[in-house]
């Protein structure tokens, strides 16, 4: 698994959404260490600089994260995921609660959604990585196929050159639109995580709603909700200060004092 291990102190893993990779949560991360944490940024299965795989369960997920956790020798670690990562990082704390002592999860909920990403899904089966010239082109095309700007920008970042000319896809396009159905239905059902858990909603996002509030509370009794007004659902990069002293100050009030193991690498 891809990831970047930064610092010193209790260790918080920060988890992308999907089309993300470790890159996305830098800031977050770089902030965290100011603050007196060691963090864990990694890349999802099937994004990222990860090798391809066939499937890409929540349990799986789930698990990649537990293997990565024995492999660094961490005892314990608080998780930080947003979106898909969010999902993913509360499926660990259900099936690994005695590992993990927080969760702050960015603007999704536990529970199943309806599609939203066919038209991305098809624009980007639609480009041709190999014919392209530069990533502005791609840009261009994927707008042209209704994308908004900001998404596009985002999703061309994960073209790579080719030493001959053209582009390829670092992420495996095929594996997330094949596994989308299980990617957008609600994770396992487990025994509640009752540790400390925060869930932060973007102010002009629909990801969290007042019917996810009985699905949260029956998995994460302990869950408080904060509302960052402003932000939409990449709340992270829309809100950066503001997310990230949220985040701060929750993992700072609910650290567990002398923890600060540096993992083994």
């Amino acid at each position: 698994m891809q990831y970047q291990l930064e610092g010193s102190g209790p260790v918080i893993v920060l988890i992308h959404g999907l089309f993300g990779d470790l890159d996305n949560l830098a800031g977050c991360a770089r902030a965290l260490r100011e603050q007196g944490f060691q963090t864990l940024r990694l890349s999802l299965r099937n994004h990222g600089g990860n090798p391809p795989e066939a499937t890409m369960s929540f349990p799986e997920m789930a698990e990649d994260l537990e293997r990565l956790r024995r492999q660094l020798s961490i005892s314990r670690w608080a998780l930080l995921g947003h979106s898909l990562g969010g999902k993913v990082a509360m499926a660990y704390a259900q099936a690994h609660p005695e590992h993990c002592w927080g969760l702050l999860v960015a603007d999704i909920a536990p529970g199943a959604y309806p599609r939203r990403h066919d038209t991305v899904f098809t624009a980007l089966r639609q480009l041709e990585p190999a014919t392209l010239n530069n990533r502005q082109q791609a840009q261009q095309q994927l707008a042209q196929a209704g994308i908004d700007l900001p998404t596009a920008a985002f999703l061309v970042k994960n073209l790579r050159p080719l030493e001959a000319g053209g582009f390829y896809w670092r992420l495996n396009l095929d594996a997330i639109i094949d596994a989308y159905p299980s990617l957008i239905d609600a994770i396992p059902e487990a025994p509640p995580y009752l540790g400390p858990v925060m869930f932060l909603k973007g102010g002009y996002s629909d990801y969290l709603q007042s019917r996810h509030r009985d699905d949260i509370q029956a998995r994460f009794p302990e869950a408080q909700m904060k509302i960052l007004l402003g932000a939409g659902h990449w709340l992270h990069a829309q809100k950066p200060v503001q997310f990230n002293r949220l985040a701060a100050e929750f993992f700072r009030a609910h650290h567990p004092h002398g923890d600060t193991q540096t993992a083994v690498v």
